[in-house]
């Protein structure tokens, strides 16, 4: 565990640094991360040793309070903040609020700006579905020499602009093996085959709760029959409590409240003398 400040200058505990993950390519060393979503889901992550988080900066403060001293990356969505100014703050005060590191998939210059201000950046390339459409669609990227040099070239310039991490998605396996160690750049993959840095992987494909999971997904548990079970018997609660209340049955003698003793009598009493 290391001790570090974090930048809103408190002292904080935490599995990882930047700086180890930039060592990870010496020591060869595979982490894994996951987006948990709610309390259930964190605490999950951090009971089954599950090295990084990344959340949505909605989430950060939940993350914070159950995950304390994991690595946590947050960010915005490509259209959550309009202008470079927007940006910046919104990325202040994510690491003020306890981020590690900011995620953007926005501009070069979005991302040198931040960096300028010592401040983490993760993006995505490869295939990113947000831009899939000047990729004529969703599929796989690097299986050419060509488009494995292009992805090359991205890798320098993010460098240039001083990127520390990428989200790379569906990119060939044996070429990503090639350039990742071409790259001071952590490479954070997600159906990238074995390569890279760090493993990435939905939640809901990991417990097999997603109904099209991807090619690359593989599901390590099975959640969704108990996620449908759960729904039949959370609506045949409901009915019964409607069919209970209705019919005048519910609440029950054993949730009710009774009156001490003779109090009944004393308050009729004391009624019938007001209606006199």
């Amino acid at each position: 565990m290391r001790q570090i400040y974090g930048f809103n200058r408190q002292a904080a505990q935490r599995n990882f640094t930047v700086h180890d993950l930039l060592q990870l390519k010496q020591s060869g060393q595979r982490l894994t991360m996951v987006n948990p979503a709610n309390a259930t889901e964190m605490q999950a992550c951090v009971d089954a040793g599950i090295d990084l988080l990344t959340v949505w900066d909605r989430d950060l403060t939940l993350s914070r309070e159950i995950a304390p001293n994991h690595f946590t990356v947050a960010g915005m969505n490509w259209s959550d903040h309009h202008s470079k100014d927007d940006i910046l703050r919104h990325a202040i005060s994510t690491m003020e609020a306890g981020a590690d590191m900011y995620f953007t998939n926005r501009s070069y210059e979005v991302i040198e700006m931040l960096a300028k201000e010592m401040i983490p950046v993760q993006t995505h390339i490869g295939l990113v579905p947000t831009f899939s459409t000047w990729g004529g669609g969703l599929r796989a990227y690097g299986r050419t020499a060509d488009e494995a040099m292009e992805l090359h070239r991205t890798y320098k310039r993010l460098e240039d602009v001083g990127c520390v991490a990428v989200e790379i998605e569906c990119v060939a396996e044996a070429a990503l093996n090639l350039l990742n160690h071409r790259t001071s750049i952590v490479n954070i993959g997600i159906g990238a085959g074995n390569a890279g840095d760090v493993v990435f992987l939905f939640m809901s494909d990991i417990c097999g709760e997603s109904e099209n999971a991807p090619r690359h997904a593989h599901a390590f548990g099975n959640l969704a029959p108990l996620h449908e079970e759960m729904y039949k018997q959370r609506v045949a609660a409901l009915q019964a409590f409607h069919a209970a209340t209705t019919a005048k049955q519910f609440p029950y003698a054993e949730q009710s409240i009774t009156m001490h003793a003779e109090e009944e009598d004393k308050l009729r009493e004391a009624l019938d003398k007001l209606a006199n």
